[in-house]
């Protein structure tokens, strides 16, 4: 399914748009993108093979949407949820995301990356969406290297989230060092995508979005099916 990118200046002006003039609430699209994140992995990666989920959650809405995935992934039956932060978000309903981990047994990790990444069997990059610029400074970049390394070395599968982390946006792979097997798109797929290797499984996610907005701003909305919250592309 080919679809109408969208650059990283009109993603950052769309987001503005939902949160102002459209009546959305921050919390609410990140809920809606993260069901549409955990739905996407269950589609492929499901829980009787890959039972033990690493989410590296970055500081921004990214992270807040990785966040909210977790939560998803336990409810789906993953076995073992753990997530990693590197840097705290500021945003109070970031916190709050945390707190709701812990009764669903979702351990975060703010310590040594390599004793949290022992016998995962996928992790989900949701370190950085639209607005992370490359070079990635540390410790954001030493994780990218450990998980490529993972990725070589183990077999491990990465999954990102909207943008693979250090990618520029609208150019694509700055290394083809880190190539996810998978990426989730949010909103509209962003240029970089066109940059995707042959075998990436690529996703559409974040159903919020109405044919009248999507034409204002000069992008597709996908045919959902049923109640799915995301479509192969």
């Amino acid at each position: 399914m080919s679809m109408k990118p969208l650059s990283a200046k009109t993603a950052a002006a769309l987001d503005a748009s939902l949160m102002s003039t459209l009546g959305y609430k921050l919390e609410q699209l990140m809920e809606l993108a993260g069901l549409s994140v955990a739905q996407a992995i269950y589609a492929d990666y499901k829980p009787d093979q890959f039972s033990n989920v690493l989410v590296l959650v970055g500081p921004g809405n990214n992270g807040g949407d990785g966040l909210v995935a977790a939560r998803h992934l336990k409810l789906f039956g993953y076995r073992e949820v753990a997530v990693y932060i590197p840097k705290q978000g500021k945003n109070p309903f970031y916190a709050n995301l945390q707190t709701q981990l812990k009764s669903f047994n979702v351990p975060v990790h703010t310590g040594e990356l390599n004793n949290v990444l022992k016998g995962r069997d996928l992790v989900v990059d949701a370190l950085f969406g639209f607005s992370g610029k490359p070079p990635l400074r540390e410790p954001f970049n030493l994780i990218i290297d450990e998980i490529v390394k993972l990725q070589k070395r183990e077999n491990v599968k990465l999954f990102a989230v909207d943008v693979p982390s250090g990618w520029d946006v609208d150019e694509g792979p700055v290394s083809q060092e880190y190539m996810p097997d998978a990426l989730i798109s949010l909103t509209a797929p962003k240029p970089c995508s066109a940059k995707l290797a042959p075998h990436v499984k690529h996703y559409l996610g974040g159903r919020f979005i109405s044919k009248e907005i999507a034409e204002k701003w000069n992008f597709d909305v996908p045919q959902y099916q049923g109640v799915d919250q995301f479509v192969r592309l």
